[in-house]
């Protein structure tokens, strides 16, 4: 096939284009300049774009950079800010899944030409006996990122390759080791790539948006705490919220932006019977009845029943914070996932 490979720089999308050219590709490799601002982490660096084309000239591949920071704004940061506006949580490498790099860059690679796309992510695709797809767990269960592809359908699936998935993580440093890759010892991103580690969080929204100073209240309302902005708090956080030392542990079970108001109560305030779902999608089909349900990118997965887009949890479990993706599983495959509200 003629494979258009996504090289963020980092050692997993080289080792992919390495094992889809020992395999008998065309391969092309392809890096994505997303963001035009001050970045330190994740993969929006120059210094990863010139690992990207170091990677490509060991193994004799073309390499080519897409522009795509347009996109990026529109689909990924604008809305990342404006959730924290509404006092929601945010994944924006989920929303650049989603909006970028399986739909932007797929729908280029149509245009080039190009059978498909591959990436550097831990996860796999697999084939049902109908011939439906999904994707499934990576077999390094420490770095599998199946959560972050959840909502990839039929047609982005049956043109994605996702070559490392059945490998350990050390089994890819090894094999980049083995070929002489320049990412071979690189560490993996961790952070959200237009935030930088210096201004953090609160100095990129900061710049965009008001952040606004706001009480912190018990569930009978009094007055217990402050915070400098509502908009940086998150349901399920302890930390940061200016309360007097001494108690029993408390935990922020509601924010709310417009009162400038966050509440916060034990552990236990904290737990729920259910979740609701919005912007459901599905692998193959729609779902109902039992499923495993994922909250976080390395969470522990918990199972509960499915009924219309309301997830009611076999036990109670911690709130979902408004925002995150909550991702719906059978085994390791996914079956598809939403936005908690």
């Amino acid at each position: 096939m003629n494979l258009l490979v996504a090289m963020s720089g980092g050692v997993d999308s080289s080792v992919a284009a390495a094992l889809l050219l020992e395999a008998g590709h065309e391969v092309t490799g392809a890096t994505l300049k997303l963001w035009g601002g001050e970045s330190d982490t994740g993969c929006c660096s120059v210094a990863d774009v010139e690992d990207a084309r170091r990677v490509a000239r060991c193994l004799g591949i073309d390499h080519h950079v897409f522009n795509l920071g347009d996109d990026f704004a529109a689909r990924v940061v604008g809305p990342y800010v404006e959730a924290h506006r509404q006092g929601a949580t945010p994944n924006p490498c989920v929303e650049c899944n989603r909006h970028i790099k399986f739909d932007r860059l797929l729908r280029r690679a149509t245009t080039l030409g190009f059978d498909a796309v591959a990436t550097g992510h831990h996860a796999r695709v697999v084939t049902a006996a109908d011939g439906t797809r999904r994707v499934a767990r990576g077999v390094d269960a420490a770095k599998d990122q199946s959560y972050v592809l959840h909502m990839l359908g039929q047609e982005q699936l049956a043109r994605t390759l996702l070559p490392v998935g059945v490998l350990s993580k050390a089994e890819v440093r090894s094999r980049a080791e083995q070929l002489g890759l320049a990412t071979a010892a690189k560490p993996d991103s961790q952070d959200v790539c237009f935030v930088t580690t210096t201004a953090g969080r609160r100095g990129f929204l900061a710049d965009r948006t008001a952040l606004t100073p706001g009480q912190v209240v018990d569930l009978a309302g009094r007055r217990v705490g402050r915070v400098d902005s509502v908009e940086l708090v998150t349901v399920g956080q302890r930390r940061g919220l200016g309360l007097e030392g001494g108690g029993p542990p408390r935990f922020v079970t509601e924010v709310d932006v417009p009162r400038a108001t966050v509440r916060v109560g034990s552990r236990d305030d904290l737990l729920r019977s259910h979740v609701g779902l919005r912007d459901v999608v599905w692998a193959a089909g729609r779902v109902e009845g039992p499923v495993a349900a994922q909250t976080s990118a390395h969470g522990a997965p918990r199972p509960g029943a499915l009924h219309g887009d309301v997830l009611w949890w076999d036990e109670l479990q911690p709130r979902v914070a408004p925002g995150q993706s909550v991702v719906l599983y059978e085994g390791d495959e996914v079956l598809g996932g939403g936005l908690a509200l």
